[in-house]
C-alpha cells in the first residue's frame, strides 16, 4: 500500500475542517479506509434513522449491521475509501465537527500495536520485531501488514487494533512495515484461567477414528475450510449471501471448539475478495453469522 504525505504541522497546530476532509481523501487514495473521530477522539453516534436499532443493525458501535446509512453512524464499519462518500454532505458535516481523522486498520489490511507509554514502548523494542513506527502523544504505533482480531489490554499499555476497530491517522511514520508477527498474534489468545483446570475436549460419536473430538480433528478442520473455500470461488450469483451462509457453516460446525485460526479465517476472506466482496462485507457477514449463532 502506498504510504500517504505526512500532513501534520510543525507547530502542532489543530487542523482545520477543511484539511480533514482533504487529508481524508489523500488517504483514501492510497486504501486506507477513513471515517471522521469527534471530539474524545470517538465516532460519531447513530444518525435519527439508525437510533434504537431502527435501522436493523445494532446498536453497539463496535459492531457492524447491515445498515447502509450514507452518514457515518456504525464507527470503523463506516469507514470508507470511497470519495464520493467522503466529500457527500452528511460527511462533509462530520468532517466540520470532527477533531481528526481515523482509519479501519483491519480493512487496508493492517494491525496496529497501540504501545501507551515509556514502559510498553521497551517491552515491544525487545519482544517484536521492528516495522514501521508512527509516534502519538503518549506512546507510539506500531504497524504490521496482516489483519488479526482487536484486543484492548493484552499488556499493560498495549492495544492491539485490525479487524473490526479503529485507529487515529498521526502521519506515515518512518521505517518499513514488516508481516504480522505471531508473537503478536499470541497476544490475543486468551489464556486458560489458573482458578480452573483447563477444559478437555469433548468426546463425541464419530464414524470413524479413535472418539476424539471431530471439531479438533485437523483433517476434518481441513477438509471443511476447502469445501468453504470452493463453495464461495464457484458461486455464479448471489455471491454476498453464499459467502455469508458459507461463514455461518463453517462457524456452526468449528466456532464452539475454538479451533478455528486466524489463518483459517484469512482464507475464507481472501476467497470471498476473490469474488469482489470488499473487506468491509467479509467482515460484517462473519459478524452476523456469530450474532446468528449467539457467540
Amino acid at each position: 500500500m502506498t504510504q500517504p504525505t505526512d500532513i501534520r504541522r510543525e507547530d502542532h497546530r489543530p487542523l482545520l475542517p477543511d484539511e480533514h476532509l482533504r487529508t481524508a481523501l489523500r488517504l483514501a487514495t492510497s486504501g486506507l479506509p477513513v471515517l471522521p473521530l469527534r471530539k474524545g477522539k470517538v465516532p460519531f453516534g447513530n444518525c435519527r434513522a439508525c437510533a434504537q436499532n431502527a435501522c436493523g443493525g445494532r446498536p453497539n458501535m463496535k459492531t457492524a449491521g447491515p445498515c447502509r446509512c450514507p452518514g457515518v453512524c456504525h464507527a470503523w464499519a463506516a469507514a470508507t475509501t470511497a470519495p464520493a462518500v467522503i466529500a457527500s454532505p452528511p460527511w462533509v458535516a462530520a468532517w466540520r465537527q470532527a477533531v481528526c481523522v481515523g482509519y479501519h486498520p483491519g480493512g487496508a489490511g493492517l494491525t496496529v500495536v497501540d504501545l501507551d507509554n515509556a514502559d510498553a514502548i521497551a517491552w515491544a523494542q525487545g519482544a517484536l520485531p521492528a516495522t514501521r513506527i508512527v509516534a502519538t502523544t503518549r506512546g507510539e504505533h506500531w504497524i504490521y501488514r496482516g489483519t488479526m482480531r482487536s484486543v484492548n489490554g493484552v499488556r499493560d499499555g498495549v492495544d492491539i487494533k485490525s479487524t473490526m476497530s479503529y485507529a487515529r491517522y498521526l502521519g506515515p511514520g518512518a521505517d518499513a512495515m514488516t508481516a504480522l508477527p505471531d508473537g503478536v498474534r499470541a497476544l490475543a489468545v486468551k489464556k486458560p484461567s489458573t482458578a480452573r483446570p483447563a477444559p478437555r475436549a469433548v468426546a463425541v460419536p464419530a464414524r470413524a477414528g479413535n472418539g476424539e473430538c471431530r471439531h479438533r480433528t485437523p483433517a476434518y478442520l481441513e477438509r471443511g475450510i476447502c469445501m468453504a473455500e470452493q463453495r464461495i470461488t464457484e458461486a455464479s450469483g448471489a455471491v454476498h449471501t453464499t459467502v455469508y451462509r458459507t461463514f455461518l457453516a463453517v462457524l456452526s460446525a468449528h466456532g464452539r471448539c475454538e479451533c478455528l485460526t486466524e489463518t483459517h479465517i484469512a482464507r475464507l476472506f481472501i476467497a470471498a475478495q476473490a469474488k469482489g466482496e470488499s473487506p468491509r462485507h467479509c467482515t460484517e457477514a462473519w459478524t452476523n453469522a456469530r450474532t446468528a449463532l449467539g457467540m
